[in-house]
């Protein structure tokens, strides 16, 4: 695997969005880098608004996964939440029992060993 690295930030709109924001010029550099350029950019980058979240129904067979959990729930039956032991399949673990289990207590969840 090849790191492929962004190109170094216009130190003019970094230094900017710094001081729009109060933060440190290099912090400000790794926003710039990922297109948050300016203050409303990055109002919405760490204070998202829920309608700007795209639809998960367009995640193939989302509608297939919800029914049957919504079987699952009707039927009385356990729900395993499986995950990865990568960051983002512990984080997606976490998010998705944690929303279960506060309406449905038979949950469990499992993340293999490497």
């Amino acid at each position: 695997m090849r790191w492929t690295l962004k190109p170094q930030p216009d130190i003019v709109t970094q230094e900017k969005l710094a001081q729009e924001l109060g933060i440190d010029s290099f912090l400000a550099g790794l926003l710039v880098q990922r297109g948050v350029d300016a203050f409303a950019k990055a109002k919405s980058f760490f204070r998202p608004d829920l309608n700007e979240l795209h639809d998960p129904f367009l995640m193939k067979d989302m509608d297939v996964a919800v029914k049957r959990i919504q079987k699952a729930i009707g039927n009385n039956e356990n729900i395993l939440v499986y995950g990865d032991y990568d960051v983002d399949g512990t984080t997606s673990v976490a998010l998705m029992s944690t929303f279960l289990l506060s309406f449905y207590d038979r949950v469990a969840t499992y993340i293999p060993d490497r």
